[in-house]
Formats: structure tokens, sequence, C-alpha cells
């Protein structure tokens, strides 16, 4: 691949970091909407939404402190960062670098505190319980993140995020590990990006609310980050389900393997939907048995990785 290509595959990246999420959401919506024999907004209904909230003003608590502000921003400063960390085309990112998914991984964990100390700086007992289920629920899953990612490093031979996730189809273990990585990556993405059965961004009963009650006191413009920021991580684990399962090499046929990846996201968006619309929200005590069979599985996925490697 020339560096004119290079480039061009990486401007592509960061546009649609930017744009994709307010085109999954709306695939989102359009599916929930469609299970409910309703037309639906459009696709671009979340992209209004955020205007009329940047035209807002907003609302502070009379305790709140710089921080809770400044919080909106840390959470959506992280996010588009780690998006460029993550692959969505293929074995590339702007940010890439050996074992960056240490930092990809602490980026998104920056965000989540300055998300649950903005919810505690209002002095609400409510986002007070949000942010103690956030920071309990998410314990059970960056170990799943870990492994995956160690999983694909074994088999693709790649240390960097975009090189483990976008080689691994070349890997003799992938045809074996593929269903499962997709599965891994699928509760992470419901986890980080608060979708059923997780959370429901859907719901206005504060006692089942996670991310939702930690924003309730949020308005104008950063209410719209933290809605952006949401739609950000969305789009981050859609993106490295398409990397992974990208038939198209991004270096021999850019042009297929971004229009692939974009169609692989809008079936994950599509899929996100559907399980929205047909499965009903787990009881909160069997959250963490959830997301910690993700866990459980990607150890599996870690040592049949490392068997079949050795194996070869």
């Amino acid at each position: 691949m020339s560096p004119r290509q290079t480039l061009l595959l990486l401007l592509l990246h960061v546009l649609g970091t930017l744009c994709l999420p307010i085109l999954l959401v709306g695939v989102v919506n359009r599916t929930k909407s469609w299970w409910g024999g309703r037309k639906g907004p459009s696709l671009t209904q979340s992209f209004r939404d955020l205007a009329r909230l940047l035209r807002k003003g907003s609302v502070v608590s009379a305790t709140a402190t710089p921080l809770f502000r400044a919080g909106a921003w840390v959470v959506l400063a992280s996010a588009l960062l780690a998006a460029q960390i993550a692959p969505w085309i293929g074995p590339l990112a702007p940010l890439q670098f050996r074992h960056d998914f240490i930092l990809f991984a602490y980026t998104l964990g920056l965000a989540r505190i300055f998300l649950m100390l903005s919810a505690m700086d209002v002095g609400s007992a409510f986002e007070g319980m949000g942010a103690a289920r956030e920071a309990a629920f998410t314990a059970f899953i960056e170990p799943a993140l870990f492994l995956l990612v160690g999983s694909a490093a074994i088999g693709s031979g790649d240390a960097s995020l975009a090189g483990s996730i976008g080689h691994w189809h070349a890997a003799s273990s992938f045809p074996w590990l593929a269903v499962p990585a997709v599965l891994v990556l699928l509760v992470l993405l419901q986890a980080e990006a608060a979708r059923v059965p997780v959370d429901d961004p859907a719901t206005h009963l504060e006692l089942t609310m996670i991310h939702e009650v930690m924003v309730l006191d949020h308005s104008g413009p950063e209410l719209a980050a933290m809605q952006y920021a949401a739609a950000i991580k969305l789009t981050i684990y859609a993106g490295l389900i398409a990397a992974l399962l990208n038939p198209f090499d991004a270096q021999q046929a850019p042009m297929s393997a971004t229009a692939a990846a974009i169609a692989l996201m809008i079936a994950v968006a599509i899929a996100v939907g559907c399980v929205e619309s047909l499965v009903a929200r787990l009881r909160m005590r069997t959250v963490p048995a959830y997301l910690l069979s993700a866990t459980v599985l990607a150890a599996l996925m870690l040592a049949v990785s490392s068997w079949l490697t050795e194996a070869r």
C-alpha cells in the first residue's frame, strides 16, 4: 500500500469515528421501531437531537463544582481518543503501536472515572448509586478485553490492538475462535455502551438505571457530550467486530474493505436493535454473572489460541 493510500484510510478512519456514531444509533432506533410496528425516527435524528442540546443552556446543581461540567468533556475526549486506537476498516488505526491496547483500556477507564465523579459531584443519592454499579459491573468486563486481545495477539503475532484484531483472520486458530470472539465483543459493547440486557438507555426508573442515572443532572452541551460519547463507544466495539470479520484486505483493496466494514457495523447495529427489542433487561443481580461469562469465555479462548499456536 502506498503512503497516499495509507493516509486516505487513516483519514477515513477519523471521519468514520465522527460520523458513524450518528448512523449506528439511527440504525438501532429504526430497528427497534420496526419490531414495534412503527416507522421510527430518521437515521440522522440523533444528530438533530445533539444539535438541539448544543443550542440550549446548562442547568447545574448548586452543590456541583467545576468538575461536574468538565467531566462530560473528559468523557467525550477519552472516547474520541480510544476510537483512534481501535480499528474498524482493518489492521490500521491513527494511533497504533505495540501494546497500545493498554492505553485503549485505560482511556476508556479514564472516561468511566470522570463519568462516576461527575455523577457523585452533584450530591444525588441516585447518581451515587449508579456510579457504584458502574464501578462494580465494569470490573467484570475489563479482564475480558485483555484476555480477548491476548488471544488475538497470540494468533496473529501482532502486539497492537489494530494489528492483532485485523490480522487474526489469517491465523489457524481464527476459524475456531471467531464466533466466541464476536460474542465477547458483543457483551463488551452492551456493557460499555449501556445497552440491553446489561443496561437500558431508554429507562426512566432510577432503581434500575446504571448509565442513565449518572447523567440525570446533565443538560445542554454537557448532555450532548455524554450522549455522543456513548454512541462513540457503540461504534468502537462495532468497529472491532467489523475489523475482526472483514473478508477484504485493507492493504490490497482499501475501498472494498471500507465498504465491508461499514456494512458489518450496520449489521452489528441491527443486531443490537433486535436484542433490545426481543430480550428483556437482566435483573440487576444477574448482570455480574452475565458479564463474568464473557471473561470466562475469553479465558478459554486464550487457552485454545495458545494451544493451537504451539501445536502449529
